[in-house]
């Protein structure tokens, strides 16, 4: 059933956050109808070649896009956490060319196509924010690229750590100790490593005093040396109110 969209807050700081708008400037997005589903540990979502008429809405856990080769293999292209919307490009691009599943248990809201569709083109000032996330989930992707690409292991890890830092902190949700469930196959499937890898380099960080990774939750005990390891420069996020125009 559909009901307007009570949990809209978590997204409404997400995108204060990102578009320097207030809250007021948001308001509408508390209008917009939603059903609101539960999901397991592992769950596909939406499948690569489905046809969706509503975009998904990150109210609780872990999700992950991702794109599985013939033999099976899959290769992760970004997280997404609570405050997030994993699919906005299907406003134009209704065909999925990827697919979304939840790596922890998650809770999603499914907001009709239609619906966001309709504030668009009454509210310019949401319509932008909401363009904007695009554009930043475009930009996380590049940054991936050049990750996978050209960083050692030892970067990569402590990079994406990084990245999950900043964006739940984004959210008001990077408080130590801060929930990390993602699994060293994950890390492996998103940076091109092996679990060998994954798991040499996470001893390693924890060795060097910078963070700690237990019972799936993780301290970082040193956030700047942290990011000098992974050359994490936080601007790709676009978070920064000083670099708006």
């Amino acid at each position: 059933m559909l009901a307007s969209l009570g949990h809209a807050d978590i997204l409404i700081r997400r995108l204060e956050r990102s578009s320097g708008l207030s809250a007021s400037d948001l308001q509408d997005l508390h209008m917009l109808p939603a059903i609101v589903r539960e999901y397991g540990r592992n769950e596909t979502i939406s499948h690569e070649g489905d046809r969706v008429e509503h975009c998904l809405l990150v109210l609780e856990g872990y999700v992950a896009r991702f794109q599985d080769t013939r033999d099976g293999r899959r290769q992760i292209l970004s997280f997404y956490v609570p405050g997030d919307i994993p699919d906005l490009q299907t406003l134009h691009l209704p065909t999925m060319d990827h697919s979304v599943a939840s790596i922890t248990p998650a809770t999603l809201a499914k907001i009709p196509h239609a619906a966001i569709l309709d504030l668009c083109d009454r509210n310019r000032i949401a319509a932008a924010a909401l363009w904007r996330e695009t554009l930043i989930d475009a930009s996380i992707s590049r940054t991936w690229v050049r990750c996978v690409g050209r960083l050692p292991a030892h970067a990569r890890i402590a990079h994406i750590l990084c990245e999950l830092y900043t964006r739940l902190d984004a959210v008001g949700l990077a408080e130590d100790p801060i929930r990390m469930p993602i699994t060293q196959e994950q890390f492996a499937d998103a940076m091109g490593l092996s679990i060998v890898q994954v798991n040499r380099t996470l001893r390693d960080l924890r060795e060097e005093g910078l963070i700690t990774v237990q019972k799936r939750e993780m301290i970082v005990h040193d956030l700047t040396r942290l990011q000098k390891v992974a050359q994490f420069d936080p601007l790709y996020l676009h978070l920064d109110p000083a670099l708006r125009r």
